[in-house]
């Protein structure tokens, strides 16, 4: 794998590394290049030798052993010296143009001179570069050809030539030259070998010349100056890297080329002593290697666990990395981060759509690449004045698009290092237009809120859920005496005297306690308290406001002095008329007289809907001996006008009575009369006690029926035929006939006689009140004498039961009771 930059051809983008480029520690690097530049200079400098040895006829320089070894032939001096020569200029790297062409040439003579030497040993023929510098005088020694470099030797420099050419050009990759360089050093480690272990055929092959012992380390010195040239690539990145591979492979090669040497010269040694035979070398040397080959295996496995950690590292980096785009590219607002540069790092979908244009178009380029002038200039500014401003900055602003103006929040932060030192900065704009808008129709619907609490006629004040004025209008002036601005902040029950503060706060904080309050109205006992100190009496109608996150009260207070005062005359009119009502009425009804011989208890309600007058009446006749005549009424409708035919039909049936009339016969001049009123109808019952033969004689027009509770009986209705009510039948004849009744009364019985007002409800049956009422009676006199204070209190009783809110009650109510004594005037036992 090489490391390359990416030159993508966008404006301003230099030097970006591909995504798939190995680490490396720069000081790493520079130490290898340094190391390819010294090797070569050492290898320059064994080749110096040996031709100094030429120039200057010395045969220790000539040969590392004097008529023993072969020497390093001229040529093979000259080609090592030009090989030495390049690389040093190529790991160098081209500081001119003329290093480079020197070291081209330099790798041309080295490899011309290798091609011809290998094509004279496959040709076998000469082509006069042999002794071309100097006349061979070591020819003797391992030499075939006088002058001749070894074959290895010629393989070896041409291979070099090749690689220092492919190496000094940077378009030819990297892992050419090094695979080249590998095997220059390999030929070079074989010769080594060969005489490290005293192998003859490793030296020399067959009849041709052998290779020079130094000539050996020159070739890996040169092989090793090509492999490090250009650490950074191919073959030599992988080993220079500053990762996890780089680590392995270290170890890995070191292993290589230094355990089978050692293992491989200990067993010779130990054969060479007599120590052991060659079986038992081979078996030490195999588990040498094998004993090593483990000690790797481990060492490789503690470096596959780190590379396993760096992946796991790396894996959950690159999640996060995209987990941070997906939450870039879900979030509403465009969102941006940018070098130092002004370069595009990272953009998310929205910043795309707002441009139109794709990610790849936008990364690596500046905001006059993908922006309009005068936008991409304003955006720059803003981003120079946050970075040199150092901190976040945030900003409302107004930017015309194609579409047209537009409002937006832009949030301007920079990324900082460990250090503090910005190496980025990220952008977040949000379009807040409808936000802006709705804002400012929020600012007008205050004001028109604010407006409207200034039109109100009372004075306003609206509180929180602790009852604290947070607003309030003008008109609190004029009621209370106070500044609208003294009485923000303020408990609003300090408006009330310390008469009522208490009571008037509960009854606040009360209504704000209920899960939905609705609107309502309180004028009574509340009371306002203004500047000077002085009482003063209000209506307050609240409600509730629902704010964001409580609920306000809005309380309209009213000044109603003059309303009180009204009402108080109000008050005492009606009072007076209603003195003058009931005294008409008293007058119209008459008080029933007291019979001993008829004990009794009656209750009258009037309507509140009218001054104490109403259609009801009722009257107790004596006729003589022990019999009675009891009557009860009730006129249709209310008022003056009902009372007024009462008082008339009371005075008729009562002169009627006295006459001695039949029931029956009485109802009958009742309706003739009633049939004289125009637009008059009446409900009426009248009956006849006989004590002495303990009968009574009924006749009904239209009332409700009569209940009757005998001596040690179950209460029931005294049964009668019920005729039309007076005022139906036609005056001129034909009408129904009003027909009368006789039952038997026992003595001890007690009869209750009433109008619809006690029994009538809404939404009730009538005849299930009727039935209520009976029971009632029942449980109220069952097993009690009939004397006035029992039959008293049962009149209470059943008012109180059929009544239960007399001050609401809208209809007249009449009720009365009769105890029947036996005919010796006692009461029968219950």
């Amino acid at each position: 794998m090489t490391r390359q930059q990416d030159a993508s051809g966008l404006p301003g983008v230099q030097g970006v590394e591909r995504a798939d480029s190995l680490p490396f520690h720069p000081p790493a690097v520079a130490a290898a290049r340094a190391a390819a530049v010294i090797t070569a200079l050492l290898a320059a400098l064994l080749g110096l030798v040996g031709l100094t040895g030429w120039i200057l006829d010395v045969d220790v320089l000539k040969s590392v052993l004097p008529g023993v070894a072969v020497s390093m032939k001229a040529n093979s001096a000259v080609a090592v010296v030009a090989l030495g020569v390049s690389l040093f200029l190529v790991a160098r790297g081209p500081v001119h143009a003329w290093t480079t062409t020197v070291a081209r040439a330099a790798a041309a003579l080295a490899l011309v001179l290798g091609v011809l030497t290998l094509a004279e040993y496959v040709t076998g023929g000469a082509v006069g570069i042999d002794e071309l510098l100097f006349r061979d005088d070591t020819a003797d020694v391992q030499t075939r050809v006088p002058g001749r470099m070894a074959p290895n030797t010629a393989a070896a420099v041409t291979l070099a030539g090749v690689a220092s050419l492919c190496a000094s050009a940077r378009r030819i990759p990297a892992w050419i030259s090094e695979v080249m360089g590998l095997l220059v050093g390999a030929i070079g480690m074989l010769r080594l070998y060969g005489a490290a272990y005293q192998v003859p055929e490793l030296e020399r092959f067959g009849a041709y010349t052998g290779m020079a012992l130094h000539t050996a380390p020159a070739l890996v010195l040169l092989g090793a100056s090509v492999f490090l040239a250009r650490p950074d690539e191919g073959l030599c990145g992988l080993l220079m890297n500053a990762g996890t591979t780089g680590a392995l492979g270290r170890r890995l090669i070191v292993t290589a080329v230094i355990v089978p040497p050692l293992l491989g010269w200990g067993v010779l040694a130990g054969e060479s002593a007599g120590v052991f035979g060659p079986r038992l070398g081979t078996a030490l040397l195999v588990w040498g290697n094998v004993a090593a080959l483990t000690a790797v295996i481990f060492a490789a496995l503690a470096v596959g666990r780190r590379v396993e950690v760096a992946h796991a590292r790396l894996a959950w980096q690159v999640r996060q990395n995209e987990l941070l785009q997906d939450f870039m590219d879900h979030t509403p607002a465009v969102v941006f981060i940018k070098d130092l540069e002004g370069r595009f790092l990272a953009v998310n979908t929205r910043f795309e759509k707002s441009l139109g244009l794709d990610r790849d178009r936008v990364l690596g380029r500046r905001d006059l690449d993908v922006m309009p002038t005068e936008l991409a200039r304003h955006a720059r500014d803003a981003d120079l004045a946050m970075l040199a401003r150092g901190r976040p900055v945030q900003r409302e602003e107004q930017l015309t698009l194609p579409e047209g103006p537009r409002e937006f929040l832009t949030s301007l932060f920079p990324l900082n290092d460990a250090s503090g030192a910005p190496y980025a900065m990220c952008g977040v704009v949000t379009d807040i237009t409808e936000r802006v808008a709705a804002q400012r129709e929020v600012q007008r619907g205050q004001r028109r809120f604010r407006a409207l609490l200034e039109s109100a006629p009372d004075a306003t004040l609206i509180t929180d859920g602790s009852g604290t004025v947070v607003m309030a209008n003008a008109q609190v002036r004029r009621v209370f005496g106070r500044s609208p601005g003294d009485l923000v902040g303020t408990r609003v029950v300090d408006l009330a005297p310390d008469s009522t503060r208490r009571r008037q706060g509960a009854l606040l904080h009360a209504y704000l306690r209920q899960r939905d309050p609705q609107p309502a109205v309180v004028d009574r006992n509340l009371y306002g308290l203004r500047g000077d100190g002085s009482a003063f009496p209000v209506e307050v109608s609240i409600s509730s406001l629902q704010a964001e996150q409580e609920t306000l009260a809005v309380l309209f207070v009213r000044d109603i002095t003059e309303r009180r005062r009204a009402e108080a005359e109000r008050a005492e009119r009606y009072e007076q008329q209603r003195h003058i009502a009931y005294t008409l009425q008293h007058s119209l009804m008459g008080e029933p007289p007291t019979l001993t011989y008829l004990p009794s208890a009656h209750r009258y309600l009037a309507s509140v809907q009218d001054p104490g007058v109403g259609g009801d009446w009722f009257d107790i006749i004596p006729l003589g001996g022990r019999r009675t005549g009891v009557i009860i009424g009730d006129v249709m409708g209310r008022g003056l006008e009902a009372a007024a035919v009462m008082g008339q039909l009371r005075a008729a049936s009562h002169a009627l009575a006295r006459t001695g009339a039949t029931p029956s016969g009485l109802m009958t001049s009742l309706d003739a009369f009633v049939g004289d009123l125009a637009g008059q109808l009446v409900t009426c019952l009248y009956l006849v006690l006989d004590q002495d033969r303990c009968e009574v004689a009924v006749c009904s027009a239209g009332h409700l029926p009569v209940i009757v509770l005998p001596p040690g009986g179950p209460p029931g209705r005294l049964w009668a035929p019920v005729g039309v009510p007076l005022g139906v039948n036609d005056q001129g004849g034909g009408g129904v006939p009003f027909e009368e009744t006789t039952r038997p009364l026992p003595p001890g019985s007690v009869l209750v006689l009433y109008t619809d007002g006690l029994v009538e409800q809404p939404g009730t049956d009538i005849e299930e009140r009727i039935d209520v009422l009976a029971r009632t009676v029942g449980v109220a006199l069952g097993g009690a004498r009939a004397d006035p204070k029992t039959l008293d209190r049962a009149a209470d009783r059943l008012i109180s039961t059929f009544i239960t809110a007399p001050a609401d009650y809208d209809d007249d109510v009449t009720l009365l009771l009769l105890g029947v004594p036996g005919p010796d005037g006692a009461d029968t036992e219950r």
